[in-house]
């Protein structure tokens, strides 16, 4: 096993091309560029097709028309980017077009900062464009994990005819890791029957369009992307549990706020309690059922997050005040120290808390004090 020293935003990159990515369409944003940059120089080395547009809202269009090929497409860029997407995203879903997008994500609102944040779960998980449709959205805690999603997210939505997105802050994007890179696979050379360009009988030619006029042909179309949704939701959850076998308290945390979690997790552990980490991979289909399992007997729930607490309303819909759910998080690109969630387990563990507490009034009054009278 060959392991190479790569960035993370490199390695996201090169994956994509060993993979069989045809063609790439983005504009520079940071933390994201150096995966332009990447693609920039391989791609024509490789006789691959590389466009930086003249914006985000160019590229995203540009993936458009380049999935109706039915070829390998991507595009990456970060928050307010991402936000400039969100039409176009809507457009290829409606489609039903596969491609990938690489969002990392940085502090926000607004242009934010070029800092690591998670400030972009509810835009990615929920849909931040119009009208009724999912994304597959895979959520990496190392750069090893980052590069096994990347090969994961084209089979995903060439499987499923779906945008799949890589979601990942501002750290695992810029952080250097040792990793194994996949090896190259051929170019795909045929399209698919459903796309342009495709062989049909007798001459057909393939029309691939989001408009349908008609109101019950619209609702037909959505019954059935729900139908697939369904599918997806029972066949492509993905997690990884530690310490859960005999947990009396749960962290769920994804990403690099779950990375650090698992710090606090066995520090509180030699401690003796006994804790255990949910870790989230795939955000959206959220593993349910595997939290809503593992909820009885439960004392207590700690959401961490870089953010507001966007997941803490996902898992305290499915925790429904069975246990009390608590939460701790860091805005505006700010990371949580594993001391501080260190403090937010001993306070989970040795107060008294009910059901019916509001997790997210009790950590905004700590932030205040926190971050001082500016707030």
């Amino acid at each position: 096993m060959a392991l190479e020293m790569i960035k993370g935003n490199v390695a996201v990159a090169e994956t994509a091309l060993r993979v069989g990515l045809v063609a790439y369409f983005g504009y520079p944003i940071t933390p994201q560029t150096e995966l332009l940059e990447h693609l920039s120089a391989r791609m024509p080395e490789l006789g691959r097709a590389f466009v930086q547009a003249e914006s985000e809202l160019g590229a995203i269009n540009m993936v458009y028309g380049s999935a109706c090929t039915g070829m390998r497409v991507m595009t990456s860029s970060s928050s307010p980017g991402i936000s400039l997407m969100q039409e176009g995203i809507s457009y290829i879903a409606g489609t039903e077009l596969p491609a990938v997008i690489v969002n990392v994500v940085r502090g926000g609102p607004g242009l934010g900062n070029i800092a690591p944040s998670q400030a972009d779960y509810t835009q990615m998980v929920h849909g931040g464009g119009h009208g009724e449709y999912h994304v597959i959205v895979l959520a990496p805690a190392s750069v090893q994990e980052a590069v096994d999603l990347t090969e994961l997210a084209f089979d995903l939505a060439e499987k499923y005819r779906m945008v799949v997105c890589i979601l990942m802050d501002g750290y695992i994007g810029q952080m250097m890791e040792p990793v194994e890179l996949p090896p190259f696979a051929p170019l795909r050379t045929k399209a698919p029957s459903w796309a342009v360009g495709a062989e049909h009988p007798e001459g057909e030619r393939a029309v691939l369009t989001s408009i349908n006029i008609n109101p019950a042909t619209q609702e037909i179309f959505n019954v059935k992307m729900m139908s697939r949704w369904q599918e997806v939701e029972k066949e492509e959850v993905r997690y990884k549990g530690y310490y859960l076998d005999d947990a009396e308290y749960v962290i769920v945390g994804y990403g690099t706020a779950g990375r650090i979690a698992l710090s606090s997790v066995r520090a509180a552990r030699e401690k003796g309690i006994k804790i255990g980490l949910l870790r989230p991979i795939t955000v959206s289909p959220f593993p349910v059922e595997v939290l809503d399992k593992l909820v009885p007997g439960k004392k207590g729930i700690l959401v961490v997050e870089m953010n507001n607490g966007q997941m803490l309303d996902d898992i305290s819909a499915i925790v429904a005040r069975r246990v009390p759910v608590h939460f701790y998080g860091r805005m505006g690109g700010m990371v949580p120290y594993p001391d501080e969630i260190d403090t937010a387990i001993d306070e989970m563990v040795h107060g008294d808390y009910d059901v019916n507490r509001d997790a997210r009034g009790v950590w905004l009054a700590k932030m205040r004090e926190l971050v001082g009278t500016g707030a």
